[in-house]
């Protein structure tokens, strides 16, 4: 039996797509996954959006090796230095009062936790999210993802609303209104947070207008709502600041990080305010699992913080996202097919006339040496989300443009 014949023997299928990209990869280095069959493929999807700083970062790879043969696993009642000292540094590259943290291990993992909280604290339970959000596969982060993976498994959670995404040439303000307007007219007076991504990502990469997140805060103040920002894919430089919530001068109440935090990982953090902290734990909070605060991942977590300060990777996420975005804009003057070219730093999106287009320049990039993905949603055309590691160098960024460049052709 060969590998793919194991592969349709024993994987289960675990996307609507029901396909895995086909190639059988052995390792790994920087901006490039390598195969069995030795190609060197680009990589512009920093793995799952996650490996910030490249694959294999020698830093990263240091940080493993030492801390796996020390302390790698306890019991989750128990701390140890590198896990104080991830919060302590979390709550400094932060704005006051974000300051309690809480160690996870994946984003799905995080908001579960999140919404478990505001749910708590506020002793209500109905939770509102953008119509195209992403926020993972568990119960409660489920119930509050509307781009994909609702239908077939009976009802969600009570109390889910979802508030439509900002659109060009519509009235941002006007319609957030409408929308309150119909959540106000649905819920039944137990209206807990909204959680929102400040760029959705799987929705097409949707950049916030600029204000529209003071404005939704507002509107959760009006109703005592609590307001969460999902930065699993904006978190830590890779827009060009640390977190893509500040350019508005919002604080969420409760903010979780995942993906770009491990850089490739599996790490997560909840971070809340010494207030909302108090009031969930003299409540009986509870969110005790297998890997809450576990020292390896942890430690790996203060060696990226480490690299992203160091190397002052949001000022080359914001130069790289520039030069990025100079070449993505080149492409739409050249080729009709693309419609848009929107997002912010090194999370781009690049918008096709067609969703089959988006699967054919896939197939074809694939085959000329670069990893892209297409979102494909019911209702909408083929969206490339775009995301190369924050270390890729602007060589690196050619060579994709320059594949992207023939596979359109």
């Amino acid at each position: 039996m060969g590998f793919w014949d194991d592969v349709e023997r024993h994987m289960v299928r675990y996307s609507a797509a029901g396909r895995f990209t086909p190639e059988v990869v052995v390792r790994a280095e920087g901006s490039y996954v390598f195969t069995e069959s030795g190609r060197r493929i680009l990589d512009f999807t920093s793995g799952q959006m996650s490996a910030i700083l490249g694959h294999s970062h020698p830093e990263i790879v240091s940080t493993i090796q030492r801390q796996v043969a020390t302390l790698d696993h306890l019991f989750s009642g128990m701390l140890s230095p590198p896990v104080v000292d991830l919060a302590r540094r979390l709550a400094g590259s932060l704005p006051a009062p974000l300051e309690k943290v809480l160690l996870l291990t994946t984003g799905a993992e995080s908001n579960e936790a999140a919404i478990r909280m505001a749910k708590l604290v506020t002793g209500k339970h109905e939770i509102v999210s953008f119509a195209r959000s992403w926020h993972g596969m568990t119960q409660a982060a489920a119930a509050a993802t509307y781009s994909s993976g609702r239908k077939g498994y009976g009802p969600t959670s009570p109390g889910n609303y979802a508030i439509p995404v900002p659109a060009r040439g519509v009235d941002w303000r006007q319609q957030l209104d409408l929308a309150f307007d119909l959540i106000d007219a649905q819920s039944v007076g137990s209206l807990a947070a909204c959680i929102v991504e400040p760029i959705l990502s799987s929705g097409g990469v949707i950049d916030l207008p600029e204000g529209y997140l003071g404005v939704l805060q507002a509107k959760c103040r009006e109703r005592e709502m609590l307001l969460i920002v999902d930065e699993a894919q904006t978190g830590l430089c890779r827009t060009g600041t640390w977190y893509a919530f500040e350019r508005d001068g919002v604080v969420p109440d409760i903010l979780t990080l995942s993906k770009t935090l491990g850089a490739g990982l599996p790490l997560a953090a909840v971070v809340t305010s010494a207030a909302i902290e108090e009031e969930a734990h003299a409540r009986g909070y509870l969110f005790f699992t297998t890997h809450v605060s576990d020292p390896l991942v942890a430690a790996v977590g203060n060696t990226v913080l480490d690299v992203l300060e160091r190397d002052k990777l949001d000022v080359r996420a914001a130069e790289s996202g520039a030069f990025l975005r100079d070449g993505l804009l080149a492409l739409a003057e050249k080729h009709d097919i693309i419609t848009d070219v929107r997002g912010r730093g090194l999370l781009a999106g690049l918008e096709l006339a067609s969703d089959e287009a988006g699967a054919e320049v896939t197939r074809r990039c694939l085959a000329l040496g670069l990893h892209m993905n297409v979102v494909q949603l019911p209702g909408m055309v083929g969206v490339f989300r775009i995301a190369p590691p924050l270390t890729a160098t602007q060589e690196e960024i050619s060579e994709g443009l320059d594949i992207l460049d023939r596979a359109l052709a």
